[in-house]
C-alpha cells in the first residue's frame, strides 16, 4: 500500500536567547492545510525549530512519506549528518566530550524519524517563501503571546 506523503513547514522564533519563544507549523495533505503554533515563556531559537519539527510530525496519525521544509541548519545538518544519532549513541555527549543540548527534544525527534521516511530541505529564512514566512508569523506571534504570560 501506497504511504501518504505530507508535506510539512516549520519555523521556530525567539525574543532574545533565551528568552519568550514560539513555534509554526503548517502541514499540507492534498487539499487539506492544518497549522499549528505555540510558545513558551523562557526557551532558545533551536528548541523552538526542535519543536516546530516535533509538533508537526506528532500530528501524523500513521507512517507517512514526509518532506519537512525548514530554515534551521542545526536541524537538518544534525539530523542529516548523523551528529544526532552520534550524540545518542555517546549518552547525548557531543565529540568534543561537551553535553548535547537539546537531548529530550532530539530523542523525541529520532522516535519519530523511525516511524516516518523524513526528507530534509532547507530553506532560506526571511526569503519570501510563502510556507516558511507564514510560519514565521505563527511562531513569532505565539512567541508574543508567551512573553506577556
Amino acid at each position: 500500500m501506497k504511504r501518504k506523503h505530507v508535506d510539512i513547514f516549520t519555523d521556530g522564533a525567539c525574543s532574545g536567547n533565551p528568552g519568550p519563544g514560539g513555534y509554526g507549523v503548517i502541514l499540507k495533505y492534498g487539499a487539506h492545510i492544518k497549522e499549528l503554533s505555540g510558545g513558551e515563556a523562557e526557551t532558545t531559537n533551536n528548541r523552538m525549530e526542535l519543536t516546530a519539527a516535533i509538533k508537526g510530525l506528532s500530528l501524523l496519525k500513521e507512517s507517512c512519506d514526509v518532506t519537512l521544509y525548514t530554515d534551521s541548519q542545526y536541524l537538518v545538518n544534525a539530523v542529516e549528518k548523523g551528529w544526532a544519532a552520534g550524540w545518542k549513541a555517546r549518552g547525548w555527549v557531543k565529540s568534543d566530550k561537551k553535553p548535547a543540548l537539546n537531548s529530550d527534544l532530539w530523542q523525541q525527534i529520532l522516535s519519530l524519524l523511525e516511524q516516518h521516511d523524513v526528507r530534509f530541505v532547507w530553506i532560506k529564512g526571511h526569503a519570501g517563501h510563502p510556507e516558511n514566512e507564514r510560519c514565521d508569523a505563527l511562531a513569532t506571534a505565539a512567541a508574543a503571546d508567551a512573553a506577556k504570560g
